[in-house]
Parts: C-alpha cells; structure tokens; sequence
C-alpha cells in the first residue's frame, strides 16, 4: 500500500525574498512492507528530502500526502498536527544522542513520549511495549547499559528500538549504517528490512552503501540532478540508471549479477 506519495514536490530553502531548489517535480510513492533506500551523490539533496519528509521543513512547492493506516485516509503533510506525526513517523538521525546518564531501557521508552501525556509516565502496558521494542531488535543484553557506553552499531538499534517503540507506521532514517563496520552494516540493513517486511512498516532511508541497498532494498529512489529515478534494483540495472550513477574510470557496474567491480589503476 502507498504510505507516503510525493506529487510534484519541490524541495530547497526559503530565505529572504528568495528560495533556493534543490529539486524539484518528484514524483514517487513509498510503500508499507518494503525497505525503500535512497541514493544520491553528496549534495544532490537527499538529507533536504528527508527532512521535508519528515515535516522538519516546508516544501516549497507540490505535495507530500500520507495515508493513516487507522482510516486509509490520505490527507497532505502539511495537514496534520505536530502530535499526528509523532504518532505517524518515527525518525532516526545519525547523530549520537546528547546523553550519558540514561539506560538503554530509558531511552527507548521515550519512544512512548506521543502517548504519555506531559509527565511522560510509562503504564505497564507502555513498558511491555519498550519491552517488546528492544527485543525485535535484539539488544536484551543491553537493557541495562547506559547510553554512552555503547558502540555506534549498539547505539543505532537503540535508536531504531525507540522508534519502534513510538509505534509508527512510518520510520525514516538518514545514513544508519554510517561508522559501522561492515558485518555491523550488513546486520542493520538484514534488520530494517526484516521489520518491513515482518511488521509492515514503511521504512526509507538514505544511505552511501550502494551495494548493500542493491542486495536488500525492496525499491531505490535514485536522485541525480533533475531526474528521481525509482525502482527495483533490477529495474534500474535494466534502464542505465544505476550505471549512470556509479560508473566512473575503474569502476565498474555488472547489471547482471547487481555487483560494483574497482579496476586496478
């Protein structure tokens, strides 16, 4: 089902008297259940989609419309109230939280902040959820820890946990794999994927590691100056999109088998 539906969507900054695109007329949908990744070179406007996305800042032109899973409602972003999208999307940055004297099990539960009231009291029935949240993504044997003595790949499911525990039917997250090693890269693409698919969840982020989102992405948006691909990673092999975006001298895409090849210089 079409979750997030981008209609000639203009994106950029507002300043004084002026604004400055960053692109514009994406077009494009996000679906439940699937990892959707998005690629792009440095500065083509990728975090700038996110954070529209994400309501962090207006578009400057078309729409972005969401669908309420409660009501099958499709409304405009700019429609819903701050404490609809704290119940509608969850965000993961890939900055380190500023805290340190925190457990991981309270840091999670403040995922449950949309729904606790001013006082942010957890019930019982918010903490079997935190519960629940920390255990699909595997860090049980965290529970306990504070914050800032976790690793970057530890600290990123802590991150994911909370937004899980935030029960949205949206999550977004920019560059979740950056720091990572390369197992603990591989471990959270296998992870956010998994949760699409098991848990329905819309989930869409941006990322610089090509072939990992080649081999686990349900879709990719590739964005390239005035021109959003989208697609299956076959189906940009196919049309000389994903070519167009990694080949360079000594590198090599191999659309048959999805793999990037570095030739010897």
């Amino acid at each position: 089902m079409e979750t997030v539906v981008l209609k000639n969507l203009s994106i950029g900054y507002a300043t004084k008297g002026n604004s400055k695109i960053v692109a514009q007329g994406l077009n494009a949908a996000i679906n439940s259940g699937e990892l959707t990744c998005l690629l792009g070179c440095n500065g083509v406007g990728k975090s700038t989609l996110l954070r529209t996305l994400s309501a962090f800042q207006p578009a400057l032109g078309g729409d972005v419309m969401l669908c309420t899973p409660q009501t099958s409602d499709t409304r405009p972003l700019t429609s819903f109230t701050d404490k609809e999208l704290s119940r509608l999307i969850g965000i993961v940055l890939t900055e380190k939280p500023d805290v340190r004297n925190m457990t991981i099990e309270d840091l999670v539960g403040m995922g449950r902040s949309p729904y606790t009231g001013f006082w942010g009291t957890l019930t019982a029935n918010d903490r079997q959820i935190v519960s629940e949240a920390i255990s699909m993504v595997g860090i049980e044997s965290l529970r306990g820890r504070m914050i800032h003595t976790l690793s970057d790949g530890e600290r990123q499911k802590v991150m994911i946990a909370k937004a899980l525990a935030q029960q949205t039917p949206i999550i977004y997250l920019d560059e979740p794999t950056a720091f990572l090693d390369y197992p603990s890269k591989v471990e959270m693409m296998q992870l956010l994927r998994r949760l699409a698919h098991q848990e329905q969840k819309t989930i869409f982020l941006s990322t610089h590691d090509v072939e990992l989102a080649l081999q686990l992405a349900d879709c990719l948006w590739l964005m390239e100056p005035n021109q959003l691909s989208v697609g299956t990673p076959r189906q940009l092999a196919d049309n000389g999109a994903l070519s167009r975006f990694v080949e360079r001298d000594g590198i090599v895409f191999e659309r048959d088998s999805l793999t990037l090849r570095a030739l010897p210089q």
